[in-house]
């Protein structure tokens, strides 16, 4: 019997701990949020955000790659075997005329190389300076096998001229590519704090009108009371409780409305945020208000030269003029220059071609010179020179609409400032007000619609106060994405964001 009992206490309390877990899990996390956690939430679990900084490894991959081009390179080519029997006209001296001639060779052939690229003081030249070894067997059979064995040492050098750098435009091409996937990525982390901050800032209004409406209900209650007294007292004012009443019911429904929308707005930040649905979200509201001075000229600075838009829209600039000078090198006149000098040899014997090697030397320099295209060529430049144009129009458009929208940011940060601290004047005075109101009617020193009114009065401050307040943060928001600067912490932010990242 002792032995059962302690089996079903063992049970019982494998039960509770399996209902704890479970009640920890359904019931989810409460997490406080304020605008800081709630942009760090939304960074760390934004899918943008991963497909962005994948997109920088892989630009710096790719810089890499065409870095590596500026080193040397070594490889092999190998021919193991090629073969050939066929037959070819050739010209025999002999005769004067051309003649069938049956060829049947086999070619073994190395080929290995270390080429590097011509780099003075770190700009490539485009040209190329190459050690090479050539060996081959070459057998000619007719009858009987005529062998030849040859072997090869050489240096070789390469230069165009009058053509695009095309190391140095590859390699700045890359670098560009990977600057602009950075930019991308800090302006998409400010279009995500901007986002999650509209969304912090909803929370914090109705969280905010949560309270006004609670106090509101209060007063009511405490002239609910006072009413009630009177109409007790004399039964031709029971009309003012009716009154009462009905105020007390349209605040509270009012206040229905505003938790339904916060609730609303909870389940959609908790999507934004990519939280579990059983998770909990709240919101303290704080109302700190420090103003910040700000120099007109100098957002316009900050906006010029840290907004990721106008940098990338001259990374565009500068990719269009690389365009430009590599299609004024398309088919157009340019010499190669070519030049060998080595030790070479070749014998019947494979073992004599490793020494007493003869010397060898080549040079040759080749020009292509265009005659008539039909204009081909020169209607190619235009149409790049005409993206080029587009892409200057652009910023300067950049250019005016930034400056032009941060005037308008700058104006409404300081009207809802001005707002704000008119408000905070009025705050302190609306609560007083309203008691002092309350203890008058006590004393029926004043009509119900007066007090009615009061109270109504103070809600609408309290209102105003908020609405006042989140202009003014919202508008600095606005403002830091104009200008990439946050001028309440003094820090530009790509500086932070390089920080966190």
């Amino acid at each position: 019997m002792r032995k059962v009992t302690v089996i079903m206490l063992a049970f019982v309390f494998c039960l509770s701990v399996f209902a704890a877990k479970n009640l920890t899990a359904e019931s989810g996390q409460v997490i406080h949020l304020t605008l800081e956690s709630s942009v760090e939430i939304a960074m760390d679990s934004s899918y943008r955000i991963k497909m962005l900084q994948m997109g920088i490894e892989r630009n710096r991959l790719w810089l890499k790659a065409r870095q590596a081009s500026l080193k040397s390179r070594v490889y092999l080519n190998m021919q193991a075997p090629e073969l050939k029997a066929e037959s070819e006209f050739e010209w025999d001296s002999t005769l004067q005329k051309d003649v069938i001639v049956k060829q049947n060779t086999t070619r073994w052939q190395m080929d290995l190389a270390i080429r590097q690229p011509v780099v003075i003081m770190g700009y490539p030249t485009n040209g190329y300076l190459s050690l090479n070894n050539r060996t081959y067997k070459y057998i000619q059979r007719d009858g009987v096998d005529d062998i030849d064995f040859y072997n090869r040492y050489y240096v070789k050098y390469e230069q165009p001229f009058f053509l695009p750098n095309e190391l140095k435009n590859d390699i700045e091409d890359a670098e560009l590519d990977l600057e602009d996937r950075e930019l991308d990525y800090l302006r998409d982390l400010m279009w995500i704090m901007e986002r999650i901050s509209d969304d912090y800032y909803d929370l914090f209004e109705y969280t905010s009108y949560e309270a006004i409406y609670g106090r509101q209900i209060g007063n009511l209650r405490k002239i609910e009371d006072i009413a009630n007294g009177f109409a007790a007292q004399d039964s031709s004012r029971s009309f003012d409780t009716i009154q009462v009443r009905m105020e007390l019911a349209n605040t509270r429904e009012e206040r229905l409305n505003n938790q339904t929308e916060l609730r609303r707005q909870e389940a959609e930040s908790k999507q934004n945020l990519r939280l579990s649905v059983i998770d909990s979200v709240y919101v303290t509201p704080s109302f700190e208000f420090n103003p910040v001075t700000i120099d007109d000229e100098k957002a316009i600075e900050y906006g010029f030269n840290l907004n990721p838009q106008l940098r990338m829209l001259n990374i565009s600039k500068r990719k269009d003029e690389i365009d430009v000078s590599e299609a004024k090198g398309w088919d157009a006149f340019n010499v190669t220059l070519e030049m060998t000098y080595g030790l070479e040899k070749q014998n019947e014997r494979y073992q004599a071609i490793w020494d007493e090697f003869d010397k060898s030397y080549s040079t040759s320099v080749n020009m292509y010179v265009p005659i008539w295209d039909w204009g081909r060529r020169r209607a190619r430049i235009e149409g790049r020179e005409y993206d080029l144009k587009i892409s200057e129009l652009r910023i300067e458009e950049q250019q005016n609409g930034i400056r032009g929208q941060i005037r308008v940011a700058l104006e409404n940060v300081r009207e809802y400032e001005s707002r704000t601290r008119s408000m905070m004047e009025s705050m302190k005075l609306v609560q007083n007000l309203t008691d002092q109101s309350i203890a008058l009617f006590k004393d029926d020193d004043i009509s119900l619609q007066d007090l009615l009114t009061i109270v109504s009065r103070q809600k609408d401050t309290e209102k105003n106060y908020i609405a006042a307040y989140q202009g003014y943060k919202r508008s600095l928001v606005s403002l830091m994405q104009l200008t990439f600067y946050d001028y309440e912490n003094d820090e530009p932010l790509i500086d932070r964001f390089r920080k966190q990242n």
